[in-house]
Parts: C-alpha cells; sequence; structure tokens
C-alpha cells in the first residue's frame, strides 16, 4: 500500500546524549514522569517566572499537559525531553523545543532544573544538548529563548549558550501567577550558523 501525507507516521524523539546528561522523551503513562512533571511545574521558583497558558495542578493535569506535549512531538512542532543524569538516570528536569516553524526553520527553547539539581550547571549543559541537536537533527537555522525581566540566572545560561541578547520585548509575558496583566522579556537567539560556545566542563558552573 503506497504511504501518504493522511498515513505519515507520528514522529519519535530521539534519545540525546552528551555532558553528562541524557535526554529522552517524557512519557504521558508513566506514574514517576508524570509526578516528576508536575513537581516540576509548581515548583515556586518556576511559579515566579512563568505562568503557563493552562495551569497544572494536579497528577491528571500533568498527565493530560505531557499528552499535549507528545501531540506536539508526534507532529513535529515541539520536542520535549526529559533531562537525566547520564550515569544514574536520576531526573534533573525538563527542556523543550516550542513553536516549531518547518518551512521557516525556527523554534524556541525552554527549560526548567528541579530544586536538588540547581547549580550544578544541569541547565547550562542541557540547552547545549539541545541547541546542537536542534541545528543537526531538525534542522533549524534559528533557536530562540526568551525570558521575563529580571531573571538574571535564565539570562546567563543564555548568554554561555551563546544565544546573544536581541532586545527586550514589552509585556510579551504574564505576571507571576496572573493572565490579566503583563511583564517584560528579554529575548535571546542562536542561529545554526553562530560558532559553537567554547565551553569546557570546567567552564559550565
Amino acid at each position: 500500500m503506497s504511504s501518504s501525507p493522511e498515513h505519515t507516521p507520528p514522529r519519535t524523539l530521539p534519545e540525546v546524549r552528551g555532558r553528562g546528561l541524557r535526554l529522552r522523551a517524557w512519557d504521558p503513562e508513566c506514574r514517576a514522569d508524570v509526578e516528576t512533571w508536575l513537581r516540576g511545574l509548581t515548583d515556586p521558583e518556576f511559579r515566579r517566572w512563568n505562568t503557563p497558558l493552562q495551569p497544572v495542578t494536579d497528577a491528571d493535569g500533568a498527565r493530560e499537559s505531557l499528552r499535549r506535549a507528545a501531540r506536539r512531538d508526534a507532529d513535529g512542532t515541539g520536542a520535549s525531553f526529559r533531562i537525566a543524569d547520564a550515569g544514574t538516570g536520576t531526573v534533573l528536569g525538563h527542556i523543550g523545543l516550542n513553536e516549531i516553524h518547518p518551512a521557516l526553520r525556527r523554534g524556541a527553547v525552554g527549560y526548567w532544573v528541579l530544586p536538588e539539581a540547581r547549580g550544578r550547571g544541569v541547565a547550562t549543559r542541557a540547552l547545549l544538548l539541545a541547541a546542537h541537536w536542534a541545528f543537526t537533527g531538525p534542522g533549524l537555522h534559528r533557536l530562540e529563548l526568551d525570558h521575563a525581566v529580571g531573571h538574571g540566572a535564565s539570562c546567563r545560561v543564555a548568554e554561555r549558550c551563546g544565544f546573544r541578547h536581541e532586545g527586550t520585548m514589552r509585556g510579551a509575558l504574564f505576571e507571576a501567577g496572573r493572565r490579566d496583566a503583563f511583564r517584560d522579556a528579554h529575548l535571546h537567539a542562536r542561529l545554526a550558523t553562530d560558532p559553537e560556545p567554547a565551553l569546557t566542563g570546567a567552564a559550565i558552573p
């Protein structure tokens, strides 16, 4: 039987390894993944800087959120990875590509790290790894990263990973915990043609 666009099989994310990390797709039907996703999205530090369009407050909401992410993974408009330690398999956080536009070869990247994994360069290492995959796997040309103004840690991670600061977007994000008020965001971006950041393990805080 000949293939046709409506019979194109869903895309599956590869496992990406490097820099002491292992990135793999989240599993919405795995209880441990659901619990970790819920813990990440309800963490006070995450909520300080992020206000999801669809709030996640319990396990059912977390599972449905992961199912939506899996559908985006399958149709190529997203790529959501669980970050784990390559040696122990301990889950450390999340990094994902969002709003992938295949024709323009453009996407956005976001991430969060669990409280106990912070201060170990997880975000920097995961962003370097995910950006390399985005440019060499899906073949994106431009990868954007934005964060609320004042989030210095995220700004430093972006700059260490070669994401240049391109300006301030006025009223681009919701205020913490609100959907009726907005705050400014810094926009960073990296192109596939930009040089790879010269960071060694010792240089990653």
